[in-house]
């Protein structure tokens, strides 16, 4: 069973969708990719919600939560995260993909409110590093199809490999994903350094790789690990990017057994 919910957090709205997990789980605040509502992460929670209390974020600009001419920097989406966990009873943070980068950030901001940290797949890409694999018009496009109204059909264009179920969930929410917030996040996967970062995790975290991607590749892992030898590392073999739309038992296999 799951209910959403409003806080006022870093000055505006912020909307999470929960999950009640068993007596005493701890909290999970899980902050989703550049373009995936709280909503459409609900299969995963129901599922993560076996071992963990979960939070899921609608980040700024997307699903539920506040948008709008706001800030859409790394920066804010961090400080987001942090006044969120402050709210909250010192959660573990899952991000995935762009939600790992807010991770990263929020700790070398302030890592009071955290208890760990469970990074998926985050964009390696930087200054004077190699691009984001994905290109801007797989996400503009299909944003400016989904703001017009359009079938999970129309969407299995974009998501060749999902579930109808997955296709026609993402083309009822994406319409929810401000334009300028994804542009602005998308161009802070080459401008933003998070590299900086690494080095000032120091409480329990876990880096997930997709093993069939090329977001964390080989030479990623091993900067990873001599930046922070103490993040440990876990790969999902054969997965894309959106590790659990592929395989969501090497999902769970990866991250149920964090602790912090």
């Amino acid at each position: 069973m799951s209910f959403g919910y409003n806080l006022q957090a870093n000055g505006i709205r912020q909307h999470l969708i929960r999950w009640d997990g068993p007596d005493g789980a701890p909290q999970l605040l899980l902050i989703p990719g550049i373009t995936s509502p709280a909503v459409t992460w609900g299969f995963i929670a129901e599922r993560l919600a076996e071992r963990f209390e979960v939070h899921v974020l609608d980040v700024r600009g997307r699903g539920l939560s506040e948008t709008g001419d706001l800030d859409y920097t790394l920066d804010a989406m961090a400080d987001d995260a942090i006044a969120v966990a402050e709210q909250m009873n010192n959660p573990i943070v899952m991000g995935h993909s762009m939600g790992a980068r807010i991770a990263i950030r929020a700790n070398a901001r302030n890592a009071a409110p955290f208890a760990g940290y469970i990074l998926v797949d985050p964009p390696m890409s930087g200054p004077n590093r190699r691009a984001y694999p994905a290109k801007w018009p797989w996400y503009g496009d299909s944003i400016v199809m989904a703001a017009r109204g359009c079938s999970a059909e129309d969407m299995a264009t974009f998501c060749p490999t999902w579930t109808p179920e997955q296709q026609a969930l993402r083309a009822e929410w994406l319409h929810t994903c401000h334009w300028g917030a994804i542009r602005i996040a998308f161009d802070g996967f080459h401008t933003d350094d998070i590299h900086q970062d690494i080095p000032k995790i120091a409480k329990p975290a876990r880096l997930v790789i997709a093993g069939g991607a090329t977001v964390v590749d080989a030479d990623d892992q091993a900067e990873v690990a001599e930046l922070n030898p103490a993040i440990e590392q876990r790969t999902v073999a054969g997965a894309g990017h959106m590790i659990p739309w592929d395989d969501l038992d090497g999902f769970l296999a990866a991250v149920m057994d964090f602790t912090a």
